[in-house]
């Protein structure tokens, strides 16, 4: 039994509409005489990286710009951008800038420009030997968290498996978020990283409480605590409040901003107490199909939660409560499954597939992911429901 529990977070965060324009004394307060920015194609047409670059004019910064990063990023690919920016300048500063992609592509980039290696060589918990290259994250999606997380997720192509890095050194040294970057963002990208988002929040809330995760030694996903409590639901409130609103008026600034400080909180929330199993099952689904990570979790959250309704009914019933669901003339268990239902119809509304068919796994995928979801076991341990094989095979089927 553990008796003790921890919380880490990011060393600085810059919130709020406009906070882009503080990017020059961010960096100066590093002492930084080159930068290093990696983003996508898509950030780069959209002109958010101009706006980025206008930012930093004036300041006789050296400035270098990766702009090549692809969706879930391949082992293959971090290299690539390893390599990139070790032959263009000795990098005193890496931005990353955009979704989870860039912004996981700019915590490998770091951690290879201190370290060297593989990123292979760092799967698992606890494997990064010391401090990596000072980073700065500014998301321009509300969705990964990854600004504020330890976390970064790359895919073996090899084994068609996601894989993740996590350890507290890569936590960016500075998370600078400006709702008005979010604002571009298309309905479906808005779905799919609100609904990520609500995933790590609900999987932190919901998390086997700290003193029961069964592990040994040192470990970054603790179970549920009380900080990491707080800040989730927190977010579950904002997202149940803010997230259709958002896909639907993707100019309300508002609920754009509410948005990007609920995945912050979540990302705080989940990168501490550690998510479970929509997050262990979508590492062999993500492997098989092309669907976006906060696609494949958000799918999975309503049968997962269905399965986990009663071990964790006063927290299923708050999430439902947050949801707007009237659960007082309900029996305790039907309270408690009303979360999950909950999060369905959210699905729809958001024009979100409910069903792995969606999504192109097919039926003789089915078995296969149970077993292969079994062995992700640091996530697998944080769910508060201890699933056999079997279970998640008929789970599984469930969702199908």
């Amino acid at each position: 039994m553990r008796n003790v529990w921890e919380f880490a977070s990011t060393q600085r965060i810059v919130f709020g509409s406009g906070a882009i324009n503080q990017l020059t004394d961010i960096v100066a307060d590093l002492h930084a005489k080159s930068v290093f920015i990696i983003t996508d194609p898509g950030i780069k047409k959209a002109g958010i990286l101009d706006k980025v670059v206008a930012a930093l004019d004036g300041s006789d910064l050296k400035i270098e710009i990766f702009a090549d990063t692809q969706p879930e990023p391949s082992i293959e690919a971090a290299l690539g951008c390893y390599e990139f920016a070790k032959a263009k300048l000795d990098t005193d500063v890496i931005i990353g800038l955009g979704g989870g992609s860039s912004i996981d592509l700019a915590k490998v980039t770091s951690l290879l420009m201190a370290h060297g290696g593989n990123p292979s060589d760092y799967f698992g918990e606890f494997k990064v030997p010391g401090p990596v290259a000072p980073m700065i994250a500014i998301p321009t999606t509300a969705g990964t968290g990854s600004e504020v997380t330890s976390v970064a997720v790359v895919t073996d192509t090899e084994n068609q498996l996601k894989v993740g890095i996590s350890d507290n050194y890569l936590r960016p040294t500075v998370a600078l978020l400006d709702p008005e970057l979010t604002v571009g963002l298309p309905p479906y990208v808005t779905a799919c990283t609100g609904i990520d988002a609500l995933s790590h929040a609900i999987e932190a809330y919901t998390a086997k409480p700290f003193s029961s995760v069964a592990a040994t030694g040192k470990i970054l996903f603790q179970g549920s605590q009380p900080v990491s409590d707080a800040l989730a639901m927190q977010a579950i409130e904002l997202i149940a409040e803010n997230l259709v609103l958002a896909v639907r008026q993707g100019t309300n600034l508002e609920a754009r901003s509410n948005m990007l400080l609920a995945s912050m909180l979540a990302g705080m929330a989940f990168s501490n107490a550690g998510t479970a199993l929509s997050h262990a099952l979508g590492y062999p689904i993500g492997g098989l199909v092309h669907s976006p990570h906060g696609e494949v979790t958000g799918l999975m959250m309503p049968y997962v939660m269905d399965f986990n309704a009663s071990v964790v009914p006063e927290k299923m019933i708050k999430i439902a409560k947050a949801f707007g669901i009237q659960t007082t003339q309900m029996s305790k268990h039907d309270a408690a499954k009303a979360a999950g239902e909950a999060i369905l119809q959210l699905l729809k509304d958001i024009g979100l597939p409910t069903n792995l068919n969606q999504i192109g796994i097919k039926e003789e995928n089915l078995d296969e992911i149970g077993r292969k979801t079994l062995g992700i076991e640091r996530l697998v341990r944080n769910n508060p429901r201890v699933p056999t094989e079997k279970d998640l095979i008929e789970l599984v089927r469930k969702a199908y």
